[in-house]
């Protein structure tokens, strides 16, 4: 009977009961003594789900489930018999009066049961939440519930959790296969030991952990940060710890799935296309691996290599470190002297904390207390704070053990402040490798400098009329003579100190190897990024001035631009165009903020990015490569429009040169042409492979790494070319993309995309024909050849004397590649 539930009179129970018995199945509840039969179903009262028998793939074995009753997709939430499948349609589910519930076949063989649970008045009841329950008339709570024994996902109002008086979890389980139920690999469960986190587990090892509860979201689930659809809760309690999401818009169905290939997706259902769309997906890139770099190291998946050092600690197996084998991670360069208060603390910004299991969490505890009582603590090696779940306070994070699994973000994140020995504490910040600088323009903070030093010593030398007789000072004499013509505006000390309240950490937008950037807001109400040179930079004058002669006069409408810089002193900054919108990268990889870019901004992107390429290979007065071009050097200003950044790695072309050769390869994977990774040569069309990366990860949404893996749906290249030569390109576009969408402008762009990653260099169109044909040229793109990264990946991937993954950029294996 629909909507009927439980009431708490038996005498009245009583008196219901034969009516309910005479329509149990045909509604949301079994009684006792009736049965579900194969071909009916129980449907919860407001038509949401259904629990029934259905079948899996190809095969025709029968399993009893719970799934979506209003969605045309079978999408199954819950099975009951997942590893033993019923052969055939006799399958019959039976309720007993002792409020069992029994699973079997004509032949009287079980496959699946319940204990019993003796409630008075039983029965068995499908609720609107998807919950199958065992209730007793006149009895709080549930005798038994399918909330309890979970398969795969994890619903709206659901509880991941753990009771910390029992030790119960609530484990979630993938399915063996895409077509197969039964139990897999992949595990998610929550841990309740010191800061409780959520983890993956492959079999026994963890592969991916939440990280501890910040306020808003988890600390290793940035997208869960100002997220405007869904209400996420957790709750750390003494007994029970768990965390659970709503959607805002309750119309929104909404799920978490534990994938048989590794990897828990947060799926949203399209009416309007009819099929689930990722929203979230993790792990997302190297840096969620567990461990992956090892202890006191960091990882930044914006950096190649990923893996680095904190600062005051070194590889601990330098050997293995050279060829990217991080996993024994890092130690201490001097020991910490707790009883003579001597040590310190260098604070590691954006981040995901370190594994929280045997931290020691103090409630109620400010930042400075929390310092104090990690200073007091000889073997404390770092410290946080936390936001606690009613925001109105904090926690403290204690760390006494190493610090593993550590990461940074572009934005957001939480500081960690890690103890260091005072001899430590002076280390430069290129050193501790904090390299990206986030929510605002980089602003080619390499070349930038350079033009800075530049003018810097021209000022000097017209000043004081003073020359030395070192090579180092000839050397920045004759370049100044070639650069007297750089007219650089220049800025009171006085002004930008106010402009940036102060240089105050509230003002801070990010750090990089050259020092901390800082937003500002000048008199004139100018918004201004402040780059503050440290004084411990160890970047080399030669190129500085080789940068200064490769952009000091490009002007272009998408390169970024310096609006001038600052000398007082030993202070050196600069002041170029504050970009509100930050990078790239930030958007088209984060399902929220992706939804923001419209396909009619991802094309006029498309388009910048294009024209600013040109403007650099052909119509600048120099031929310059840019060598780095990816999402995070794409910046965009307020109306979206891109402007390229960064040009740090740059090389410029003297006379009719084209192409050039390096010993030392520089860039960032997934972005870098084959003969440039292998060889070191390079040339415009270096820049052009580059470019149809870029142009792919802007259709798709989707990062081109993960190349490490044996799916080939994670080397983006690869699952493109697929795509396009089975007719299916339009599957490649971003879920996050709402309507209109250009289909011809997509294919287009997919297609002229695969054009410039072509294996040869011959084989890519140069940026002018590029421009051509995104502007509307009507003479059809010649048709791209299978490239040989997606031929190279299915011979690696039959071969079975494969050891573990090489460290490849599209299936071309890099030597001596080294991080900027």
């Amino acid at each position: 009977m629909a909507g009927w539930q439980a009431r708490r009179e038996p005498l009245v129970f009583a008196a219901l009961l034969p009516t309910l018995i005479a329509l149990s199945t045909a509604g949301d509840t079994l009684a006792p003594g009736y049965r579900l039969e194969d071909g009916s179903s129980l449907v919860s009262s407001d038509g949401s789900f259904k629990l029934g028998f259905f079948t899996s793939g190809k095969s025709n074995l029968r399993y009893l489930g719970i799934s979506y009753n209003q969605i045309s997709d079978q999408t199954v939430v819950w099975v009951a018999n997942r590893n033993s499948p019923l052969p055939d349609r006799t399958g019959v589910l039976s309720f007993s009066s002792n409020g069992s519930l029994s699973l079997s076949d004509s032949k009287g063989v079980v496959y699946w049961s319940t204990p019993s649970t003796t409630p008075a008045w039983p029965v068995a009841k499908l609720l609107d939440d998807a919950n199958f329950v065992v209730v007793g008339a006149g009895e709080g709570g549930y005798a038994w519930q399918s909330f309890d024994d979970p398969t795969d996902t994890l619903l709206p109002g659901m509880k991941l959790r753990v009771d910390r008086r029992t030790g119960f979890t609530r484990n979630f389980t993938s399915w063996k296969s895409d077509d197969d139920p039964g139990t897999g690999d992949y595990t998610l469960f929550m841990d309740s030991n010191g800061d409780p986190q959520i983890f993956l587990l492959q079999g026994t090892k963890l592969v991916w952990r939440s990280g501890p509860w910040v306020g808003e979201g988890f600390s290793g689930i940035p997208e869960m940060w100002n997220n405007d659809m869904f209400n996420f809760s957790f709750v750390p309690g003494t007994e029970e710890a768990y965390y659970l999401f709503n959607s805002r818009n309750k119309s929104v169905q909404s799920r978490l799935v534990v994938q048989p290939k590794g990897l828990i997706e947060r799926r949203v259902w399209i009416q309007s296309r009819g099929n689930w769309t990722v929203f979230w997906s993790w792990p997302s890139d190297e840096c969620d691996s567990f461990g992956h770099c090892g202890n006191f190291s960091v990882c930044d998946d914006n950096e190649s290599p990923a893996c680095s050092c904190l600062q005051g600690f070194e590889p601990k197996s330098p050997d293995n470190w050279n060829l990217r084998d991080a996993k024994d991670g890092c130690r201490r360069r001097t020991a910490v002297d707790c009883q003579n208060g001597t040590d310190g603390f260098v604070l590691v910004a954006n981040t995901n904390l370190p594994d929280t299991s045997a931290a020691v969490v103090n409630e109620n505890m400010g930042t400075k207390e929390c310092w104090e009582a990690c200073l007091r603590n000889c073997s404390c090696t770092a410290y946080a704070t936390a936001e606690m779940i009613d925001g109105g306070r904090s926690r403290c994070i204690l760390w006494s053990t190493a610090l593993t699994d550590l990461r940074v973000y572009a934005e957001g994140g939480q500081n960690l402040f890690v103890r260091l020995a005072r001899a430590d504490l002076a280390l430069s910040s290129s050193k501790r490798k904090r390299r990206r600088i986030v929510t605002a323009v980089s602003a080619a903070a390499a070349v930038l400098v350079g033009i800075l030093l530049a003018g810097l010593v021209a000022r000097f030398i017209r000043q004081r009329r003073k020359s030395s007789n070192t090579v180092k000072s000839n050397a920045w004499n004759e370049e100044m003579g070639r650069s007297r013509e750089l007219d650089l505006p220049l800025f009171e000390l006085a002004p930008i100190a106010v402009a940036t309240n102060q240089f105050s950490n509230d003002n801070l937008l990010g750090e990089g190897g050259f020092g901390p950037v800082y937003k500002g807001r000048l008199e004139g109400k100018q918004e201004v990024a402040v780059k503050r040179l440290a004084k411990s930079s160890s970047q080399g004058v030669e190129q500085f001035m080789n940068e200064v002669r490769l952009i000091a006069k490009l002007q272009h409408r998408n390169l970024v631009r310096l609006l001038g810089c600052c000398v007082d002193g030993e202070e050196r900054m600069l002041l170029y165009e504050y970009m509100p919108n930050g990078s790239l990268d930030s958007f088209i990889f984060n399902k929220n903020k992706g939804a923001l870019l419209d396909w009619a901004t991802r094309w006029r992107i498309i388009m910048g990015v294009a024209r600013g390429l040109l403007y650099l290979h052909q119509d600048s007065r120099l031929r310059i490569i840019h060598r780095d071009l990816k999402a995070g050097n794409v910046l965009l200003d307020n109306s979206m429009n891109p402007k390229i950044s960064d040009f740090g790695l740059a090389h410029i072309f003297p006379g009719d040169e084209i192409e050039g050769r390096t010993r030392r390869v520089v860039g960032t994977y997934g972005y870098m042409s084959p003969e440039y990774a292998m060889d070191g040569t390079f040339s415009v069309k270096s820049d052009v492979f580059s470019f149809g990366v870029l142009v792919l990860e802007i259709i798709s949404g989707r990062k081109n790494r993960g190349i490490l893996h044996s799916d080939p749906n994670l080397n983006l290249l690869a699952y493109a070319w697929r795509l396009w030569e089975e007719g299916k390109g339009l599957e490649l576009v971003d879920s996050s993309l709402g309507y209109p969408i250009s289909m011809a402008e997509v294919l287009k762009g997919i297609e002229i995309a695969l054009l410039c990653v072509q294996d040869r260099p011959e084989d890519r169109p140069e940026m002018a024909a590029v421009v051509l044909m995104l502007g509307g040229d009507r003479t059809p793109p010649p048709h791209p050849k299978q490239p040989e990264f997606v031929v190279a990946r299915g011979r690696s991937e039959d071969s079975s004397s494969s050891k573990g993954p090489t460290c490849t950029v599209n299936d071309v294996t890099i030597s001596a590649v080294h991080g900027r």
